[in-house]
């Protein structure tokens, strides 16, 4: 009896040093996007009441992952200086208002300075999930992102489900109390990991290499990886961006719930499929490029397709995009030492925003200008091509480099 007591003590002590973590990155994925993806469902209306154009609409898309690119060095930075988990609480806290300050703005240009705002706020929480994952879970580097990652997924899922149907009627149908309120989840999160956070290792505050925040441009690792990245950013935030005028334009208004909800909710069993066979599929070629294959098989369809076969075709989308994000988020902790993660993280980020950026804004003035809606849908195909063209020259088993 002595003897049980004491094992049965420490089994539970070991769970709980597991749970913690573990449920700590999955809250923090979710505040990663769920004042991100509030606005996809409400953009018919912003577009009506605030008279934006397509392009203006590309532009309200753009501006989160422009902040993403801008602001994932400076996130380097404040790791260096206050630690991962300050980085992250403060992100969630900036985030938390941003959203707040969004519902608020009576005009275009505030609601795009209050973008900026919680753009800001993600952004330097990126650079510092990857850095969580390897002081946290130091032995489960794939279950660890794929954690997170299903967090993140949730987070996109969830505002994107239930605004239309469930939050819109509560509010009287106003876009602006219903973006106000999905910044509140942010400011919950950021309260509970400031609450429960597991303390950074001392080894890690005193290391010379964790001051460096830099990144090294010359690196070509960073660079393919974050084109990589870049090319599912860009397929994602674009889709969610143009799908509701896309389905509004074609006759196919009654769609633009389930197209979303399809389009986040095809993410999760990708998600729930990596979480089960996390680390071994990282190191290989074939996911990645069956991957790309699968994206476009979805954009074709969300084009040449019509009722339930657009749904389909957005389910597909989602599965093929979630599969390579979360396959190259993996990457940085598995290629990289640790005293330089939080520096490739940053350079990954900002790299693979900067394409973010750029297609949303080429996808609406192709529309602009040609007055084909399918037309959007074009560039975000050629991203993903370049992503299925520039995997081979990844070696996937390097190791780590200081």
């Amino acid at each position: 009896m002595q003897m049980t007591a004491p094992s049965a003590t420490g089994r539970m002590l070991s769970s709980r040093r597991i749970l913690v973590p573990v449920t700590l990155l999955w809250l923090a994925g979710i505040g990663l996007r769920v004042t991100i993806l509030a606005v996809p469902p409400v953009i018919p209306l912003i577009h009506v009441d605030l008279r934006l154009t397509e392009t203006e609409v590309g532009v309200l898309t753009g501006l989160p992952p422009l902040l993403f690119a801008l602001a994932a060095v400076p996130g380097s930075l404040l790791i260096a200086r206050l630690g991962v988990v300050a980085t992250v609480v403060i992100g969630l806290t900036v985030t938390a208002a941003g959203g707040a300050l969004r519902g608020a703005a009576p005009n275009a240009m505030l609601l795009f300075a209050a973008t900026i705002l919680t753009g800001l706020g993600v952004a330097v929480m990126h650079p510092s999930m990857p850095s969580l994952v390897r002081q946290w879970l130091p032995s489960r580097i794939g279950f660890g992102t794929a954690v997170y990652t299903n967090g993140l997924l949730v987070g996109e899922i969830v505002p994107v489900a239930l605004t239309i149907p469930v939050l819109l009627p509560l509010l009287g149908g106003s876009w602006r109390l219903d973006l106000a309120v999905w910044g509140v989840p942010a400011l919950l999160i950021a309260l509970v990991i400031l609450a429960l956070a597991p303390r950074r290792p001392a080894a890690i505050a005193v290391s010379p290499g964790y001051r460096r925040w830099w990144p090294d441009w010359h690196d070509r690792l960073l660079w393919r990886l974050g084109v990589m990245l870049g090319a599912v950013n860009a397929g994602y935030f674009s889709t969610n961006a143009f799908l509701p005028d896309y389905l509004t334009a074609t006759g196919q208004a009654d769609l633009i719930s389930g197209a979303l909800t399809g389009l986040n909710l095809g993410q999760l069993p990708a998600s729930f499929l990596l979480l089960a066979i996390a680390g071994r599929l990282e190191r290989q070629l074939w996911p990645y490029l069956a991957s790309g294959v699968l994206a476009l098989v979805g954009f074709a369809g969300v084009v040449l397709g019509s009722g339930p076969w657009v749904i389909a075709s957005t389910l597909l989308l989602g599965f093929a995009l979630a599969s390579v994000l979360i396959l190259v988020l993996a990457l940085p902790p598995l290629l990289s030492a640790p005293e330089n993660l939080h520096r490739l993280s940053a350079a990954m980020f900002t790299i693979s925003y900067s394409c973010a950026v750029v297609v949303p804004i080429v996808s609406g003035l192709a529309w602009d200008v040609t007055g084909i809606p399918s037309v959007a849908f074009v560039p975000m195909a050629l991203a993903t091509l370049l992503m299925i063209a520039l995997t081979p020259t990844i070696d996937l088993r390097r190791k780590p480099v200081p």
